[in-house]
């Protein structure tokens, strides 16, 4: 028994030289790696799963040639290093870009590559990498074939095809002359179209932030034509209403903002009423503001630049008081007319109701912008009997009673 062991002590000795051999890298040969992966196609005439199945249990080392592998998914065989021309050796016609540009011919090939990634999730490397070379090259696949890539791309997000980073899709495109000729722009409205059949204008939008281009769509746009028009123009051209509508509103909002921080810049400083009219003007004029939305804005404004006391009340009714005597005149020129006049008075409502500290203060605020002549007394009224906006309305009501009930003896006095 003893001496069976110590003759089994050289075998072990010799299985670890084995190892050490098997570490000396065999030459680099992915001719022959892509001959075989086509032979499997050829073999199983096209069909994905079968051909799914025979992948996962062959001996072949995807690690080392996950490349070449995804080089005959899309083309049919191997490429040339670095470009789409394609290289010497068997080829196949079963690939994405051999089959006709529509989705529910796409999106099996979508559905094998799925179930490669759930075996070998480390594939999803190689994949980016040739998608990445090929996004790179749009300008050397023909018309059809960029479609084609643009549907596959949509249908790989629309599948969540397993972690496939956005930012590998969209900063490949970015290139200058790809860009220029405008096969960046086709690519991507194809991509788009095609993704929003199956999700939402959010499900896009997310994408579009994860690939770090949500703020950034019009560089995806020939350098000539980025401007908020030729944006417009082009996706609703391309029945992506929503998209435009989204581009708007974002733009908007960027106006806003910027017109908020200008205003708040001249009211902390105590500038000149007439300089902050003049800003007002200017940023309505630029970014075609809507004449409520400047009264909201200018609310906002006002009461953000008070500097609250903590806990007193009273400290904080003077505050706001003082702030809407100051000011009157500039709520004054925006406040042209009794729908712009409701619409101050409906903003003062919910920040009274939304504001503890400002919330009994609501009969004394409405009472100063009357008496700077800021809201008329048919406005007060109207609010009173009429106002739609249901926040806080009825202590609000109950509390502005003597105020209106003053109102209505002074004018039979009258």
């Amino acid at each position: 028994m003893g001496r069976d062991s110590s003759k089994e002590k050289p075998t072990l000795g010799g299985q670890r030289i084995k190892t050490r051999k098997r570490n000396i890298a065999a030459p680099l040969d992915p001719a022959a790696f892509a001959d075989a992966v086509v032979q499997i196609y050829l073999d199983n005439a096209g069909d994905l799963e079968l051909i799914a199945k025979c992948i996962e249990s062959s001996e072949l080392n995807f690690s080392r040639y996950g490349d070449t592998f995804f080089e005959v998914v899309f083309t049919g065989g191997r490429t040339q290093p670095g470009t789409t021309k394609p290289d010497e050796g068997e080829r196949h016609p079963y690939s994405i870009l051999e089959c006709e540009a529509k989705r529910e011919l796409i999106l099996p090939s979508v559905i094998y590559i799925q179930k490669i990634l759930r075996r070998k999730p480390f594939l999803i490397k190689n994949l980016e990498n040739v998608m990445r070379r090929f996004l790179q090259s749009l300008e050397f696949f023909e018309e059809n074939e960029r479609i084609k890539l643009a549907i596959f791309t949509a249908l790989a997000f629309s599948q969540k095809l397993s972690g496939l980073p956005p930012e590998t899709v969209f900063q490949p495109l970015l290139k200058d002359n790809l860009v220029g000729k405008g096969l960046v722009l086709t690519f991507i409205t194809d991509f788009f179209k095609e993704y929003l059949i199956d999700n939402s204008l959010d499900d896009l939008i997310s994408i579009l932030k994860r690939g770090k281009m949500e703020d950034n769509l019009l560089d995806f746009f020939p350098s000539g034509k980025r401007s908020a028009e030729a944006f417009s123009e082009h996706f609703t051209k391309a029945g992506m209403i929503s998209l435009v509508e989204y581009n708007d509103k974002k733009i908007f909002e960027v106006k806003v903002k910027e017109m908020k921080s200008a205003l708040t810049t001249q009211i902390s400083e105590d500038a000149d009423i007439s300089e902050v009219i003049e800003t007002v003007k200017q940023h309505v004029k630029d970014a075609k503001l809507p004449e409520i939305e400047v009264v909201r804005i200018l609310w906002d404004v006002l009461m953000d630049a008070v500097q609250w006391s903590g806990k007193n009340q009273q400290q904080n009714a003077n505050l706001a008081l003082r702030q809407v005597k100051t000011w009157a005149k500039l709520l004054n020129t925006f406040c042209t007319n009794g729908k712009l006049e409701l619409e101050l008075l409906y903003k003062v409502q919910v920040q009274c109701y939304e504001d503890t500290k400002l919330m009994k203060l609501f009969p004394e605020v409405v009472r100063s912008l009357y008496d700077q002549d800021v809201l008329a007394e048919d406005t007060i009224l109207h609010w009173f009997l009429k106002g739609t906006n249901p926040k806080g309305r009825q202590s609000f009501v109950k509390a502005l009673e003597p105020f209106v009930k003053w109102l209505e003896e002074a004018e039979e006095e009258e």
